[in-house]
């Protein structure tokens, strides 16, 4: 018995100091015991590659996008052009002008920039990657107020057929989001260039001096020649048109360009496809915006609005009695106007939403503008009118740009 226990003793402890040695073993594997040896252990990530979408889908790789798309994107030249050296929309040229576009359906309908083909006296289209295979364009339709126009050409003319680029949603973006540029910089045909969107809400001048509000800001490289191209998610969706650069004195990108939301574009392109006038709403009123800091500094009655800096004369704003302001600051403001914060029982966040609130409207529409005459709170039914041609000719001042102020004239 004695030597029965002994053997069963010997075996227990054997298997005793495996058990011991294979969870000893799991310890230092996973670092709950540490040796005191440095150990790096390196493993193999899946690669992600982010996109402009907010639903979550995964975008697709630069290459597959200006492989796919890029055929869609159009070189577009036009004829008897003569344009400002000095112009904020690229378009250096004198007597031919070049830029890009892009199309939107297999039709042969083609979107750009007003000041692309505004003016010229014929256009020609290639979606050639040398720029070759050229052939004429209609204009359809033009949109000053908003730089967009549309061109429409023979499909039958396109070798290989139309390659239309698909339509994104522009209120998806977020900033940080990637983007990618394809266009014909100086000429250089179907150039891509990728960047964030590196602001949002921004404004710029339109080519009749009006102002386009809820502009995209983008790093990507945009040059002279890229204006009208498309400014595409990570998808490969158009969600911009790109349409002006800020030079800082140069002619060439500082890594700041301006695209057009392309929800701006959809909202016209019935209409300029169908060769039809877009008719806007207008006030006659340039505004700045208020934040509850400058609220603060002018001791407003309210931390949000929009704070009339001038007036047009004979404009509708005139005509009901709007005021402007009289006081230049030292941010810049013209102080003492009237202080827009609601229109039709709508409160207004901000000079974008009045002229936005404003661009939902007809001419001859009448609307109710609820502001502030100093601490006094008024209402005023105001009868809107067609918009002037060109700002200039409203008697407005200030035209606005890329760097806000008073600028905003709905």
């Amino acid at each position: 018995m004695t030597t029965k226990r002994s053997v069963s003793n010997i075996l227990a402890g054997v298997v005793g100091g495996l058990v011991v040695l294979v969870i000893g073993a799991i310890l230092i594997s996973t670092n709950v015991i540490d040796t005191g040896d440095t150990k790096t252990v390196v493993r193999q990530v899946e690669p992600t590659q982010p996109t402009g979408d907010t639903t979550g889908s995964q975008g697709r790789s630069v290459r597959d996008i200006y492989a796919q798309e890029g055929r869609g994107v159009a070189f577009i030249t036009s004829n008897g052009v003569t344009s400002d050296s000095n112009s904020p929309f690229g378009v250096p040229q004198q007597g031919t002008a070049t830029g890009s576009g892009f199309a939107i359906n297999k039709d042969g309908y083609i979107v750009t920039n007003a000041h692309v083909v505004e003016g010229a006296k014929s256009v020609e289209v290639s979606f050639d990657e040398n720029g070759g295979d050229s052939m004429p364009a209609e204009v359809k339709g033009v949109d000053t107020s908003a730089d967009i126009a549309v061109l429409k050409v023979n499909p039958d003319d396109v070798k290989g057929g139309i390659k239309p680029i698909p339509l994104g949603d522009s209120s998806n973006l977020q900033v940080g989001d990637p983007v990618i540029a394809i266009g014909n910089p100086f000429g250089y045909t179907r150039t891509v260039t990728t960047g964030i969107v590196s602001g949002l809400q921004r404004q710029i001048q339109a080519p009749n001096g009006f102002t386009i509000g809820h502009v995209i800001q983008t790093d990507a490289s945009i040059n002279p020649g890229n204006s009208g191209g498309p400014l595409l998610d990570a998808n490969g969706r158009v969600i911009g048109i790109n349409s002006q650069i800020a030079t800082g004195g140069g002619q060439g990108s500082v890594g700041i360009g301006f695209a057009v939301p392309i929800n701006t574009a959809k909202k016209l392109l019935p209409d300029l496809q169908a060769g039809q006038t877009v008719e806007r709403a207008y006030l006659g009123v340039q505004m700045q915006g208020v934040t509850s800091q400058l609220a603060k500094d002018l001791n407003l009655p309210a931390d949000h609005g929009a704070l009339i800096a001038s007036v047009t004369p004979g404009s509708p704003a005139a005509k009901a009695g709007l005021r402007g302001g009289r006081t230049q600051t030292t941010q810049g403001v013209t102080a003492g106007g009237d202080l827009i914060v609601a229109i039709d029982g709508k409160q207004m966040r901000d000079e974008n939403s009045v002229a936005s609130a404003v661009a939902g409207y007809k001419p001859g529409d009448k609307v109710e503008i609820e502001y502030y005459r100093g601490n006094d709170k008024k209402t005023v039914s105001v009868e809107l009118t067609k918009r002037p041609a060109n700002a200039d000719s409203s008697g407005s001042g200030d035209q606005g740009g890329n760097g806000g102020g008073n600028g905003i004239l709905p």
